[in-house]
């Protein structure tokens, strides 16, 4: 008898595994997500930036965050923030500047050749959606069905986080 035989009863063991196969397509699909950029930056010829970094630009869109507050809004666990703001900063896509009121803290914000290539990454997403739709892939309801279901995943994640603490 497995532990998880003595956890849970016969549903929860259906629901168990249909669990354990969503967290393993969530994980595919971020790293297919950044397979596309990579390919939509390779027909681009553009190489100074990778696909974690384009999502960084993607996400922080007209707003100026710390390092930090993109952790928490972004998708950058396993990557060095720190390290791919300093790159998008050399490379001209991001200005940053310390704060004023906490000197360790640094703001950035998109320069105008960092805009134009969210640009290009938000023109990629319209794109895909647009042929997800026409397809028939996903409906509107279907979009908002995942997109409940996973937030209220998120959720409750972070409450677990937060009981730990």
């Amino acid at each position: 008898m497995t532990v998880q035989d003595m956890v849970l009863d016969g549903s929860e063991r259906a629901f168990h595994a249909g669990y354990l196969d969503m967290l393993g397509l969530v994980e595919r699909l971020h790293r297919l997500l950044l397979d596309v950029i990579k390919d939509e930056f390779e027909r681009l010829r553009i190489v100074e930036v990778n696909p974690v970094q384009g999502l960084l630009l993607f996400n922080i869109g007209e707003n100026e965050l710390s390092a930090g507050e993109l952790k928490t809004r972004g998708f950058y666990q396993g990557s060095n923030v720190s390290y791919n703001l300093k790159k998008l900063v050399e490379a001209g896509y991001m200005h940053h500047q310390r704060s004023d009121v906490d000197r360790r803290s640094v703001r950035v914000k998109l320069t105008e050749k960092g805009r134009k290539l969210r640009t290009m990454i938000a023109e990629l997403f319209a794109r895909h959606a647009a042929l997800i739709y026409r397809r028939g892939v996903l409906d509107l309801s279907a979009i908002d069905q995942i997109g409940q279901g996973l937030r209220r995943t998120e959720r409750l994640w972070m409450e677990q986080i937060r009981y730990i603490y």
